[in-house]
């Protein structure tokens, strides 16, 4: 997996959710569509409502996610990925190591 999103544009003004315990920047692509990268504070436990499907890729760190309708929570690391359906949940718990992110939308 590279460490490089090329041909972008970035938002200057970054998303803050939950009192600053994740923080991403926009990413927009020459096709419209959007990305956004981000990072998940050590120690937090945050459930995000989405509305558009959304495919998180953990690109560094560790954190266990369960998705609205599982049972249980699945542990993701660097290089993994889960997908959660429109007008859903997740909740994310991070450990002692800050989680970043790629999340693409659609």
């Amino acid at each position: 997996m590279s460490d490089r999103i090329d041909n972008v544009s970035v938002g200057k003004k970054s998303n803050v959710f939950f009192d600053g315990k994740c923080v991403s920047h926009s990413v927009f692509f020459p096709d419209g569509s959007r990305k956004t990268v981000g990072v998940v504070l050590p120690n937090s436990k945050l459930t995000f409502n989405v509305g558009a499907p959304e495919l998180m890729e953990i690109t560094a760190g560790s954190c266990s996610v369960k998705i609205a309708g599982e049972a249980a929570f699945n542990t993701y690391a660097a290089g993994s990925s889960f997908k959660v359906a429109e007008n859903s949940s997740f909740d994310i718990h991070t450990g002692a190591d800050a989680v970043d992110y790629v999340c693409s939308f659609g």
